[in-house]
């Protein structure tokens, strides 16, 4: 529910016809103010007052990475401006053609992104040969995590925004984190070529992401914690964001001699002791709940990676938890 004062200013925001188009145009992903002066063929200025006028209004969110400011529509979709996009008639000439230029500017912004991407494929490769299949990774995520709904699913380093993929059925919300611009612009036309109109992804910072105490239901830590030089703070910063009962999922590798990956892929670590992580977790105040290994099959893979997996949780409540610690104390008793 909003006051009549918020919902007579947002009216009058989108009650413009170039704000309109803004908003339509919104509606499909995430833009810059290059992308909108190119699509609608305005003055850089012009627009910028536009889009001040929306995001004071609460119609639009900004959010700043590097030298760009990327806009957006708020989530998840059942708020006013989505409400007014639900009522436009999407054969309008206009919109059409707006459509038309965003599809130009996507698909340009998607190739860019991919000649980048490109360049790194060669050693992403070599890393996957090392370990099991990726798709075996990704079904023991999915076990681990289960199948319950998440309202909010964070993804910490996010990179491709592949881990929003894999749990879009699962999320009403997904958020994506990641520090390089690259990666967030090869992100973002990848997940709106999947269609998942659900999931946004932010340039963040790990060890201080921009979220509330508790807004998340389950937060996603796949193959980053070896790039870090403080892995624990990063866990802490994670827990932080979790709701009672939420979940932690942190994929990573266990101890290896690969040096190669410290000297050209910048690993930080070579890889983690299954109990230095559970201390972490438990220091961070999670409950450990699973601790997997998924070694590489088949005879002459001794010097090959495997692949740990870890699912903690934040306790529902302090009460729940000193009562279920008291009721084991008592059986042991």
């Amino acid at each position: 529910m909003v006051s009549s004062r918020v919902l007579v200013t947002a009216l009058k925001a989108a009650a413009e016809p170039t704000r309109l188009r803004i908003l339509a145009l919104l509606g499909s992903g995430e833009l810059n103010v290059t992308d909108l002066t190119r699509i609608l063929g305005q003055s850089q200025p012009r627009l910028s007052r536009h889009l001040k006028l929306l995001t004071d209004a609460g119609l639009v969110e900004r959010a700043r990475e590097g030298s760009w400011v990327y806009f957006r529509l708020p989530l998840p979709a059942d708020n006013l401006a989505h409400a007014l996009l639900r009522d436009l008639d999407s054969s309008d000439p206009v919109l059409a053609r707006d459509r038309l230029r965003l599809d130009t500017v996507k698909r340009e912004r998607e190739q860019a992104a991919q000649e980048y991407f490109a360049t790194q494929a060669g050693d992403w490769d070599r890393i996957r040969s090392l370990h099991i299949a990726e798709s075996d990774v990704e079904a023991a995520m999915r076990r681990a995590l289960g199948s319950d709904p998440i309202d909010l699913l964070v993804d910490v380093g996010t990179g491709t925004g592949r881990i929003l993929e894999l749990f879009a059925d699962r999320y009403k919300r997904g958020l994506g984190f990641d520090l390089s611009t690259a990666m967030l612009a090869y992100a973002r036309p990848k997940l709106d070529s999947a269609g998942i109109a659900h999931a946004q992804v932010r340039q963040g910072d790990i060890y201080d992401l921009p979220l509330a105490d508790g807004a998340a239901g389950a937060v996603v830590m796949h193959q980053i914690l070896h790039f870090l030089s403080d892995p624990s703070r990063a866990i802490a910063e994670a827990a932080r964001l979790l709701a009672p009962g939420g979940k932690l999922l942190i994929v990573d590798f266990a101890p290896h001699e690969h040096e190669f990956l410290r000297e050209t892929q910048r690993h930080e670590r070579l890889g983690f002791e299954a109990a230095v992580v559970n201390q972490w977790l438990k220091a961070a105040g999670l409950i450990v709940e699973q601790t997997d290994a998924l070694a590489p099959g088949g005879d002459g893979n001794s010097g090959q990676l495997t692949v740990s997996l870890w699912l903690a949780r934040r306790p529902a409540s302090v009460a729940t938890q000193r009562a279920k610690t008291n009721t084991a104390l008592e059986r042991t008793a």
